[in-house]
């Protein structure tokens, strides 16, 4: 058995392992996002840039005007708008992941460190793999493992509270979905469908927002999603909630987060 130096210490290499390192980022300050895929910004210098944004979703409570922005800066020639959004920084100070293809990496990472503890025993990680009777891709796959083989859903968790009950914010509480998701209901089927055929089947909402503490199925804003999670659990689809830990330098899930559903 390890003593508590030995844990602390295996806990710190785990992390490390996890970490995603993000490429050198700038500040600037928001003015607006539009047409989905830009963002215009203010330098530190007063100089005012567009940015590409890596999210197609409406991003509820992860760009209001005012706020912070961290950006990276590609040096491909090719590109037209160089400066990518990587992390937006809340009124409160909390650190919020915008780029969503971060998501996938970040679970991937920390069940090959062991931080995921509940997906642990599989030879095999795969990627985005076909499945389905919806023309679906699986985010991961795990193969060869004691049991069966484990589709896994992972879910980026960006919004914090609802605006039409305050306390909810201030107790970290995060929703998923942050708009009404065809495409996520779509999985939820998906999976179920997976359990019937006697896989292993998970949804990850991977947290990328530093003030969210607990997650909880967006009903007000989806309630469709909601009813079909809920059928999911029934069906046997396991849920896991991890957070990350967020900094301008890099990213790593580092613990479960209490899941309500």
């Amino acid at each position: 058995m390890l003593d508590d130096s030995e844990q602390t210490k295996s806990a710190l290499s785990a992390r490390q392992v996890a970490s995603l390192r993000l490429p050198e980022l700038q500040r600037a300050c928001l003015i607006r996002r539009y047409q989905r895929f830009l963002a215009d910004v203010q330098l530190e210098d007063g100089q005012v840039v567009t940015l590409h944004c890596p999210n197609t979703g409406r991003m509820t409570g992860c760009a209001e005007p005012g706020w912070g922005v961290w950006f990276s800066v590609s040096a491909n020639p090719a590109r037209k708008y160089a400066r990518t959004w990587e992390l937006s920084e809340s009124a409160a100070g909390h650190l919020i992941g915008v780029n969503t293809s971060r998501a996938n990496a970040l679970v991937a990472r920390a069940i090959q460190a062991g931080v995921i503890r509940e997906l642990q025993g599989y030879a095999r990680l795969r990627q985005e793999v076909r499945y389905g009777d919806e023309n679906s891709r699986i985010d991961l796959l795990l193969e060869q493992g004691a049991s069966a083989d484990c589709y896994i859903e992972v879910k980026s968790v960006t919004l914090l509270g609802d605006p039409a009950r305050p306390q909810l914010a201030r107790d970290g509480v995060g929703f998923f979905p942050d708009a009404p998701s065809e495409r996520a209901c779509k999985h939820l089927r998906e999976l179920i469908r997976m359990r019937q055929a006697g896989y292993r089947a998970v949804i990850l909402f991977c947290v990328q927002h530093t003030g969210i503490a607990q997650v909880r199925p967006a009903r007000h804003i989806d309630p469709e999603y909601g009813i079909l999670l809920q059928e999911a659990v029934a069906a046997g689809v396991e849920l896991l909630a991890y957070g990350a830990d967020i900094t301008p330098q890099q990213m790593a899930l580092s613990r479960r987060l209490p899941l309500f559903c």
